[in-house]
């Protein structure tokens, strides 16, 4: 065989995941993590000997954070580079300008992001959460265990920031509550100030924020520190390798995640483990955007190895079917192409820690995508 030609079967052997993530704009505080948690996955199975015989290739793209870079990266991951199914951890903006890349490719893809919901593909598969499994626990504890009544809701311009805020509107006010003031700041947006002193003026009894991932939650965080607002503050897309980055700013916020780095079981102390052994003290602390992720890939390769092929149609299938034991404990993503989840409600700690409060076992995603199930 000519050296063209075991390079072309070597190159055919290859199974590729495209992976888009914004290594610039607003994801790049989070994307390291993903990146990580991505070549940590692939290394693993690799080392297993690969699916089906065959090793794991990752191509990275970097989607910009937001939708015109995204859809150059689909575009290339997925008729250029003709990878074989995408996992990705996005904002939602970059999601919904990559979808339609993704239709009409007929590319299998694991979302990883939490998100709005409600977005909904035959090829797409979904392991994070949706406001059904991540609002209440936060609200909850605001209403019934610190005497909030009323709120003040602030987020980024687009659909994560404002399908949050919406549901988290319908939620207050479905529970006797009232809010007072929602206010939006482009996604780059990094001056709050007017925003802040509206809430001031409103005296709401506690604060929800729902920004993209990463830089905005930075910004936000640090001017209502620096303006002394000290009402309990609920965070739905801070992660917990922002907060250690944050120091005492992102001290008594509240979250509600599927993931916390202090889950006590023998996978989640075994990823640990491994993330260390592989990059040392260049480790980033893995978060709720990165587990996912990595768990992602996990379920792509048992989805192929179930399917018997890296056929698009037959994994997809697959996909629902097949469950991953991670980080997170068992995720199967068969509920409406989405997952129950364990759900814990988490107060940031002054080291950057997560200190866990309650813990909420399988909670249901609800109606996502009903015109896809079965």
């Amino acid at each position: 065989m000519g050296l063209a030609c075991a390079v072309s079967a070597q190159a055919e052997e290859t199974i590729r995941i495209g992976i888009p993530v914004g290594l610039s704009g607003a994801n790049s505080v989070v994307a390291p993590s993903v990146v990580q948690a991505s070549e940590l996955a692939v290394d693993q199975i690799n080392a297993k000997g690969g699916v089906l015989g065959r090793r794991l290739e990752l191509v990275i793209a970097d989607d910009g954070s937001g939708a015109q870079g995204a859809q150059r990266a689909y575009d290339s991951l997925v008729f250029q580079q003709k990878v074989d199914a995408i996992v990705a951890m996005e904002t939602s903006a970059a999601r919904n300008a990559g979808l339609p890349i993704v239709n009409r490719g007929k590319v299998p893809l694991i979302y990883t992001s939490f998100y709005e919901g409600r977005s909904c593909s035959p090829w797409m598969h979904i392991n994070a959460w949706v406001p059904e499994q991540q609002v209440a626990p936060i609200v909850d504890q605001f209403m019934d265990e610190m005497g909030a009544k009323k709120f003040f809701l602030i987020g980024s311009d687009y659909a994560f920031g404002r399908g949050m805020l919406e549901f988290t509107r319908e939620y207050v006010e479905s529970k006797g509550g009232t809010v007072v003031g929602e206010e939006y700041l482009p996604m780059d947006g990094s001056d709050w100030t007017a925003i802040i002193s509206q809430m001031r003026s409103a005296s709401p009894d506690a604060l929800i924020t729902s920004t993209a991932g990463g830089a905005p939650n930075v910004t936000l965080t640090k001017q209502l520190r620096a303006t002394g607002v000290d009402i309990p503050y609920g965070n739905y897309a801070i992660d917990e390798g922002t907060a250690a980055t944050m120091g005492t700013d992102a001290e008594g916020i509240y979250i509600a995640a599927s993931y916390i780095t202090g889950i006590d079981s023998a996978a989640n102390n075994a990823f640990l483990e491994a993330l260390n052994a592989k990059f040392g003290a260049k480790a980033e602390t893995p978060s709720e955007l990165s587990v996912p992720q990595y768990e992602g890939i996990l379920a792509y390769a048992a989805a192929v190895e179930k399917a018997g092929s890296t056929d698009a149609e037959k994994v997809v299938e697959a996909l629902g079917e097949v469950t991953v034991d991670g980080p997170r404990g068992s995720i199967t993503m068969n509920k409406q192409r989405h997952s129950p989840l364990t759900m814990y409600l988490g107060r940031v700690a002054a080291d950057g820690s997560v200190e866990v409060i309650k813990s909420f076992p399988d909670v249901d995603p609800g109606e996502q995508c009903p015109q896809l199930a079965g």
